[in-house]
């Protein structure tokens, strides 16, 4: 099994993107790349934490690659705003691909590059992956009590 991260926008919504893709064995949303040790969300939407709002994914490379998750995530937001999804705003909201090994760091980096041969100025970050600090239950798995919220 292999970890990816991810920040797009809203945790919720990501998180149920990646649950619906086989070979994504657990997810759990969550805050990662900034400064304050176990944030909560309530610190998080201050912007001041410098957290994003961060989904965890494991995985099982054996059924889908690092590649094909990228090619999700890029699918599901907007890379191309900045500090911003939808009605979302905020630094915690940033598209930033958070990376477990130089593999990755790759991958994330030739894939950028790809999208943005297409003409699209693309703001997403593509760092190192720090500490992730999983948010409240009432966080997790949030759109299967609240569909449509997504």
């Amino acid at each position: 099994m292999e970890k990816a991260a991810f920040g797009a926008g809203c945790f919720w919504g990501i998180q149920a993107a990646f649950d619906e893709l086989k070979g994504v064995t657990s997810t759990q949303v969550g805050y990662m790349g900034g400064t304050a040790k176990n944030p909560s969300y309530k610190e998080v939407c201050t912007g001041k934490t410098g957290h994003a709002e961060t989904v965890e994914i494991v995985f099982d490379p054996s059924q889908i690659s690092f590649e094909q998750l990228l090619e999700t995530f890029w699918k599901i937001h907007d890379p191309s705003s900045l500090n911003r999804q939808k009605l979302d705003f905020g630094t915690q909201y940033r598209s930033v691909i958070f990376y477990y090994n130089e593999s990755q760091r790759a991958s994330a980096l030739k894939s950028k590059e790809k999208l943005e041969k297409s003409g699209k100025k693309i703001v997403t970050q593509i760092v190192s992956a720090g500490e992730f600090f999983k948010a409240e239950a009432y966080h997790q798995k949030y759109y299967l009590t609240h569909p449509g919220v997504c």
